[in-house]
């Protein structure tokens, strides 16, 4: 059982007015902070230079609608996309008034599933609009899609995520070497690897890679090990290391909820001398903006956890 996160009083004032404004929002809505009037998001689009992502959501909702809310608007890197990356706005399809009138606007159904659109500030389409597709997957490549057609720089955060909801399963395959630390900094760099582990199986230290075949095929991935005085090692019975990502361990990241691909990432970024804010999300950023002011001996471990509910936690 994981334990309660509790964390200093700077960390909660950066996500409670955030937090607390969605204690009350319907739950079909997530934790995003939705635009509701049409006009205002244009010009918001306009000045901002960013494209409106609408919502088209039943609230209150049948059991998909608040699914939808539950699992892809309460995740905090979708959330910190959709908020900083785009100008959110939610119409409701069972309203009548100023929503209606969208609805009839872009030939929406009304009591329908969640529908997204993503438009510019004059409210023309970027994307085909997302639909019957209530995935992760489906969500992050449709904002990915709307960025790239409006020749938008695609964030680091944001293109980790889009690998980390891959559809796309991804391959385990473990490597022996002499030391499974320099092993998860070594496979961490390279494209396609989307986690790493440390531990022992058949009495050598070894890494457990998990890759994408549709990026990096298996003898690409071979060969790198190779570089890394790496050797392929056969699947037997896998002990994990106490220190993953020995590294990321060893600094202050440690205290911020992380995803598997930030995670393995970051450890390569710092193992490697480099920048690993890089990968952080807004939110993400802010926390370790405020963790580098703390006294590291009151603040709890928290990259090894559960990150969608350390997100939320931190911010409780």
């Amino acid at each position: 059982m994981r334990n309660t996160i509790i964390l200093p009083i700077t960390i909660f004032i950066l996500s409670a007015f955030s937090v607390a404004a969605q204690k009350d929002q319907a739950i079909e809505l997530g934790h995003v902070d939705w635009l509701r009037d049409y006009d205002t998001a244009l010009a918001q689009s306009e000045k901002e230079g960013k494209p409106i992502l609408i919502l088209f959501q039943e609230v209150p909702g049948c059991s998909t609608s608040q699914g939808y809310g539950k699992r892809l608007l309460t995740n905090g890197m979708l959330v910190d996309v959709i908020e900083n990356e785009f100008v959110p706005l939610a119409i409701y399809n069972n309203r009548g008034g100023a929503d209606k009138a969208i609805l009839d606007k872009y030939k929406e159904p009304t009591w329908n599933n969640p529908v997204v659109r993503i438009v510019d500030e004059k409210g023309k389409n970027i994307v085909p609009r997302l639909a019957r597709d209530y995935s992760e997957n489906g969500l992050v490549n449709t904002m990915t899609d709307a960025l790239r057609k409006q020749d938008k720089e695609i964030p680091a955060y944001l293109d980790l995520l889009q690998q980390e909801y891959a559809d796309n399963q991804p391959t385990e395959r473990h490597y022996k070497m002499y030391c499974f630390w320099s092993g998860e900094a070594h496979f961490g760099g390279k494209e396609g690897v989307v986690s790493t582990e440390p531990g022992f199986m058949g009495g050598h230290e070894v890494v457990k890679v998990n890759y994408d075949p549709s990026v990096l095929s298996q003898k690409e991935l071979d060969r790198f090990a190779q570089k890394g005085n790496s050797t392929f090692i056969e699947k037997s019975s896998f002990r994990l290391d106490r220190d993953e990502q020995y590294y990321l361990k060893k600094s202050p990241y440690r205290f911020l909820p992380l995803t598997d691909i930030q995670r393995t990432k970051i450890n390569h970024a710092i193992a490697t001398r480099k920048d690993p804010s890089v990968y952080l999300s807004p939110t993400q950023k802010e926390w370790l903006q405020s963790i580098l002011q703390e006294n590291k001996q009151s603040l709890p471990l928290v990259y090894n956890q559960d990150w969608k509910s350390a997100w939320w936690e931190m911010g409780n």
